[in-house]
């Protein structure tokens, strides 16, 4: 297994791209329950309105077609209804304006948006962030498991098809977590957010020499749906709350497809699906 596009090598005519968080990783909703939106009321000090606001905190991020939006993204949409609904929330314009505006959605990049305009918003989301790291940190690690059938979906993957993961996620927490559950054994490369966005690395991917519609995109967000599309790619969605029987149907269904040369068809019915259970 490699960690770079340099020292991957093209082994087989087949290539199968796999998100981590909420897809082969059980992740997501933990660190939505716990930590993202649980931050973003103590950092505001939405208390008295807390469930309804941590509802629709994870409505946005995990079950309608913003599931997996960058957390400032996410954190903009939220606080933008809460002034409107709830409580107004000071400076939330400047935190709008700098996610549709800014070249980096990170904390390194708003610390920069920051020396420019001191808005009290982009503070206090900064220190959310911060405080989102570190409570997903404290977590305990026998709440991070893949869901079940996602280790017998990447063998059967890697059976027939070199296997990348292609994850916004940090590198380290990716290799850790899928090095406990013995899921590398199946990886040829781990491509995570330091290689860059999921476009560009099944971009890159495809210079290795496989034939687009040799190659699979498997994901449980819009995201992942775009990555593939705009690389002329199939895309494999694993349904929210319904990952056990996607990856069962992964391995007994879509792999057979995408080795038969008929996926076409099977992946339009899969994708509306996949809007279907998001709302879209």
């Amino acid at each position: 297994m490699t960690n770079s596009f340099a020292d991957f090598e093209k082994k087989k005519a087949f290539l199968v791209c796999v998100d981590s968080d909420g897809c082969a990783m059980d992740t997501m909703d933990i660190k939505h329950f716990r930590c993202f939106g649980p931050c973003m009321v103590d950092e505001w000090k939405l208390e008295q309105w807390r469930e309804p606001i941590l509802s629709r905190w994870n409505e946005i991020n995990l079950y309608t077609m913003t599931r997996g939006v960058n957390r400032f993204k996410g954190l903009a949409i939220a606080l933008e209804e809460i002034d409107r609904q709830y409580t107004p929330i000071e400076g939330v314009a400047n935190l709008i304006n700098w996610v549709e505006t800014t070249h980096a959605l990170s904390n390194s990049a708003l610390e920069q948006a920051i020396a420019v305009t001191d808005s009290p918003c982009l503070r206090k989301a900064l220190h959310w962030s911060q405080q989102v790291n570190a409570s997903i940190n404290l977590l305990d690690e026998s709440l991070k498991k893949p869901f079940s059938g996602a280790a017998e979906g990447l063998a059967a993957a890697a059976n027939f098809a070199d296997v990348a993961v292609v994850s916004s996620a940090n590198r380290d927490a990716v290799l850790e977590e899928w090095s406990r559950y013995n899921l590398l054994e199946h990886v040829d490369v781990v491509l995570a957010q330091d290689a860059g966005s999921k476009k560009h690395c099944i971009a890159e991917l495809l210079k290795k020499g496989y034939a687009p519609d040799h190659v699979v995109m498997v994901g449980d967000a819009p995201g992942d749906q775009a990555a593939a599309e705009a690389n002329g790619v199939y895309f494999y969605p694993i349904l929210v709350k319904k990952e056990a029987d996607s990856w069962r149907e992964f391995c007994t269904e879509a792999t057979s497809h995408l080795r038969d040369g008929d996926y076409a068809a099977y992946g339009e019915k899969k994708l509306n699906a996949f809007l279907k259970n998001l709302g879209g």
